[in-house]
Parts: structure tokens; sequence; C-alpha cells
């Protein structure tokens, strides 16, 4: 009886050895297969100029107001979400992002930074209309009509700051984060032309010597940012 019971003991041994090496080689060959999806995506993805649907956008920019209360959750919230995206849409997030900064270059816009930043430099009007379009859809559309109406947003600065950098980068962080590559590779310079670098030449209708010029153009952001 003894030897038997060692030949029965040894057998289920050798069973639950093969199960667990059968196991490990499951998940070693299902993250193998994941791997080979991401590089194949890679090498497929062209560069670009299509931008993200717009509603799917201004969907996911709500989205993050509503889960978020500072800048700095709100970035992050974004990054997640857009890494959700495939990478053309995230590169098309980016691309949306450029065509609304590129919409809202003009003076009485940067007026409106200069005002609530006290002062508005050509980066940080960058930052500045980043900011605005974190505000969401309506905020921007009403604000690109007549940036006055950003008053409204008053109690929505970073430390008495109306600006968002990091806003610009939140879809390169996702598209690494998801690919492993940068973003940039993938936008179509060549015909993707409302962008920066391209944007649309215009005289300043104000001067920050005059401040009645200023006060004209937004007199709600006038009377309650310069003091």
């Amino acid at each position: 009886m003894r030897p038997l019971l060692l030949i029965t003991i040894s057998i289920i041994n050798l069973s639950c050895s093969n199960t667990n090496n059968n196991s490990m080689g499951y998940f070693n060959k299902s993250n193998s297969t994941e791997e080979t999806s991401k590089n194949i995506d890679n090498k497929e993805m062209k560069k670009t100029t299509e931008m993200l649907n717009e509603t799917v956008f201004w969907n996911i920019i709500d989205k993050s107001l509503k889960n978020t209360n500072n800048q700095q959750d709100q970035e992050v919230f974004l990054i997640k979400e857009i890494a959700n995206l495939t990478p053309k849409e995230i590169v098309g997030f980016r691309l949306r992002t450029d065509k609304l900064l590129y919409d809202t270059y003009n003076s009485k816009m940067w007026c409106a930074g200069y005002l609530m930043n006290g002062g508005c430099s050509d980066d940080g009007f960058e930052y500045f209309r980043n900011w605005v379009i974190s505000r969401g859809k309506d905020v921007y559309e009403k604000a690109k009509e007549n940036p006055d109406t950003l008053i409204s947003q008053k109690e929505n600065g970073e430390f008495e700051m109306f600006e968002f950098e990091s806003f610009w980068y939140v879809a390169l962080e996702a598209f690494k984060k998801k690919t492993g590559k940068d973003l940039y590779d993938y936008i179509d310079y060549n015909n993707f032309k409302t962008r920066e670098g391209n944007y649309p030449q215009f005289e300043f209708d104000w001067e920050e010597e005059n401040t009645d010029s200023m006060k004209k153009l937004c007199p709600q952001l006038f009377e309650h940012f310069w003091k």
C-alpha cells in the first residue's frame, strides 16, 4: 500500500504542475497578444488632420467639470477619459483643441485675457484660451461671440489666475499612455492649417495705456478686474 500511495501522490503533483504551467502559459500568451495588438495599431496609424467629433469633445469636457473641483483633478480626469478613445481619436482631440484656439485668436479675446490676468503675453494668451475651452461648450461659445461674458467665470480661476496650460497637453499624455508614442508625430502639419503658427493676422483695437479702450470692449471685466 505504501508504494501505491507514493505513486498516487506523484501523479497528483505532476497534474497540478502541468496545470500551473498551462495557466502561466495562458497569461503569458494573453499579454503577448495584447502587446502585439498595440504594436499593430501603432504601425497602421497614419498622420491625420481629422478632428474629434465636436459633440464627443464637449461631452468629455463637461464630464470632467461635473466630476472635479480643480484644475489638477480635471487634468487627471481628462487624461484618463481621453485614453479610452482610439489613438486616432486622441489625436483628433488635440486637433479639435487647436481649432478652438485658432477660432478665438483675436484682439477682443486678448483684451479679456489681459484684464482677467492683469497682463497677457503670447504664451499667456494661449493658456488663457485653453482655460476658456476647459470651462465647457456654453462658456466657450458665448466668449467666442463676446469675451465680456467671461465675467460669469470670475470665481473659476486657479489661484486668481485664469490660465490652464496643461489642458493643452492632456491628449499628448493620453496618447503616450495608450500607445507609448509621441502624438505630434501623427499630426499632418502640411494639411492641418488651423493651428498655432498659422494664426490669422489682426490689429489690436485696444491699448494697455488707454484703459478706456479696454473698458469699451469688455466693460464688465474691466469693472471687476481692473482696479
